[in-house]
């Protein structure tokens, strides 16, 4: 099949069947189970779980991996839908304002290029690369800058 046509509707389905047997596997797992990391890997291509991996992101009691994992999605497979993009972008940024994840605000904030059309995530992004109190925090958001900047010249979206 060529990858410039929708995929069709049974290969849809399947999609659609392998996200829902995931996620239902990653709601029944312990909160600290690596498991969980497993099954966002597994769901990396599957755009059916987009609005699941936005979900994880945005979830301060999830496990702190699976956010990491899910923030390297969504920076690697923006959601082509403008409100699940805008979504994404806000959870990305709510995962980049908890004090007590470092590492998920790292990974959020290097995530955030794709999403800097929305003013909101591009002023954030900016504050956190000139001032944020963690430095592995600001330098991930100044690449996303400078990523956000390359995606636009190559026409792929950021600011």
């Amino acid at each position: 099949m060529n990858d410039t046509h929708p995929p069709t509707t049974a290969a849809a389905a399947a999609a659609a069947e392998a996200a829902e047997r995931l996620i239902a596997e990653y709601r029944s797992l312990p909160p600290g189970s690596d498991r969980k990391r497993e099954i966002i890997t597994e769901l990396d291509a599957n755009a059916q779980a987009l609005p699941f991996l936005v979900s994880v992101v945005a979830d301060a009691e999830e496990y702190d991996l699976a956010r990491v994992e899910s923030t390297t999605v969504l920076r690697v497979r923006p959601p082509a839908d403008p409100d699940l993009r805008r979504r994404a972008g806000r959870a990305l940024l709510t995962a980049l304002r908890e004090p007590e994840e470092d590492l998920v605000r790292q990974y959020a904030a290097m995530s955030l290029a794709p999403y800097t059309s929305d003013p909101l995530v591009a002023m954030a992004l900016d504050s956190t690369a000139r001032a944020d109190q963690d430095p592995l925090v600001r330098d991930s958001a100044r690449f996303s800058i400078m990523e956000a900047h390359r995606l636009q010249e190559a026409g792929a979206g950021g600011p």
